[in-house]
């Protein structure tokens, strides 16, 4: 499954995908078309990896709803720059949990906010989401100002000390 924006190709993780990112740097290469520098993942993500592998052997029909690789195919060079994606699908309310990590040499350039938007898009296509939440750092200017622009508001406080979470709703029709 594949999403693209002006800049970005998102693929879902696939089985294969993950299995390759944790175990065969070449083979992730490979399977995604891709550079992939020698930073990857980023550090806010690397956790989480084999967590998200555990949950897509476990439920196969997740495809879209966990890990997605950013790759920026707008200069010469295909490289993986970012990834993003959800926590499972959603709950029983409609609710997916969205969360975002780009590559230091990438940030500050549109990257997450474009993968961000691109992401709830998709997530407010199925019929099944009401509404995104995520958490992040109070002193994370960056990452404030690209969930402000992707239309998310503070509901309170996040999971982790220093967190806040926020909301972004299904778009009336």
């Amino acid at each position: 499954m594949q999403l693209r924006t002006d800049r970005l190709e998102l693929t879902a993780a696939t089985l294969a995908l993950s299995e390759a990112e944790l175990e065969d740097r070449a083979a992730f290469a490979r399977i995604l078309g891709a550079a992939v520098p020698a930073e990857w993942p980023p550090e806010t993500a690397a956790d989480a990896l084999p967590l998200f592998l555990g949950w897509l052997r476990e439920h196969p029909d997740w495809e879209g709803w966990l890990g997605w690789y950013a790759v920026r195919v707008d200069g010469s060079e295909r490289v993986l720059v970012a990834g993003g994606g959800f926590l499972g699908a959603p709950d029983a309310s409609g609710m997916v949990e969205m969360g975002y990590s780009v590559l230091p040499a990438f940030q500050g350039r549109g990257i997450a906010t474009e993968m961000v938007t691109a992401l709830a898009a998709w997530a407010f296509a199925q019929p099944a989401v009401t509404r995104i939440e995520a958490d992040t750092d109070r002193r994370n200017a960056g990452s404030w100002a690209l969930l402000a622009r992707a239309g998310f508001v503070e509901i309170g406080d996040g999971r982790e000390p220093g967190a806040a979470r926020l909301r972004v709703e299904r778009p009336r029709d």
